[in-house]
């Protein structure tokens, strides 16, 4: 069982907007540049990048995808934050 993982997400209010970017991201768009577009989170500013974090740091329904989702898949996820497009790098 992975006890770190490593991911990118993009953060934002409204699931209409994540849908949208999800679509952007099948069609080849990429995931940095999208992610200093739309994110709400500062880690927008990176890319997305949350860098490597351990099981139980994040908040459960994110956890629960960075630790169970597929890897280098877009998910969407909901917290109390908002919604999330996560992308799995690799766990450890």
């Amino acid at each position: 069982m992975a006890g770190t993982a490593a991911a990118l997400h993009i953060l934002v209010k409204h699931k209409e907007k994540a849908d949208e970017i999800l679509l952007q991201l099948k069609k080849g768009a990429k995931f940095q540049i999208l992610a200093k577009k739309y994110s709400t989170c500062p880690s927008g500013k990176k890319g997305g990048d949350l860098g490597e974090f351990k099981k139980g740091q994040m908040v459960p329904a994110f956890d629960k995808v960075a630790f169970t989702g597929e890897i280098l898949t877009p998910h969407l996820v909901k917290t109390k934050f908002g919604w999330h497009v996560i992308k799995v790098l690799y766990r450890t």
